[in-house]
């Protein structure tokens, strides 16, 4: 497996640089606190989280944002079947407000397509405001026959070819396809025996 190593900075020469990297194990907490500052409280509640659910990202694909050594940026792919056809789910895209000025968003959503492309990913499929993803080549058209497991609006689904053709023809609904998510076990504490 190849690790991602490129650092990509901020745009502008008077913001504080920021790396994109590979996911760490130490960065989990702290994605989670900016997911859920991102979207809420019932963000497990909505229909792409059920399609994560239980299952590990592509191998690669889970990217940080970090600043002067704080996460301010989180981007994931999954694995799904997009109505037949093999494509990885993007999401969620979430980037602290304090540095969403910074095109933290833009260098994730960059690196990330970069990756998938290198490794041989065929399409990208995602929930998502449609004026934002369409100038990295999202569109609702490549997305218009395919279907999600719980509510959604149709104008949100979008999708992308990474490869010319990868989503002809797909149709039906958007199914998990990827590894379950390896549990972290605990090591159990050696325990002395205890003196009378």
């Amino acid at each position: 497996m190849t690790a991602f190593r490129s650092q990509m900075t901020a745009p502008f020469r008077t913001a504080a640089p920021f790396v994109i990297r590979a996911e760490r194990a130490s960065d989990v907490a702290a994605r989670e606190t900016l997911l859920d500052l991102c979207f809420g409280d019932n963000r497990h509640e909505r229909t792409c989280q059920r399609l994560r659910d239980g299952r590990a990202p592509a191998a690669g694909l889970a990217l940080t944002a970090v600043r002067s050594g704080v996460l301010v940026g989180t981007l994931r792919l999954w694995h799904v079947s997009a109505g037949g056809r093999d494509a990885l789910m993007l999401g969620p895209l979430a980037v602290a407000p304090e540095a969403r000025s910074l095109g933290v968003g833009a260098a994730l959503m960059n690196a990330a397509l970069m990756i998938a492309a290198s490794r041989g990913h065929g399409a990208v499929v995602l929930l998502g405001d449609a004026p934002y993803y369409a100038r990295f080549g999202f569109e609702a058209a490549k997305a218009a026959e395919l279907e999600l497991p719980g509510a959604f609006e149709r104008a949100r689904l979008l999708g992308l070819e990474l490869v010319e053709g990868a989503l002809d023809g797909a149709a039906g609904m958007i199914v998990a396809t990827g590894a379950p998510e390896r549990k972290v076990r605990r090591r159990k504490e050696r325990r002395l025996p205890c003196a009378a």
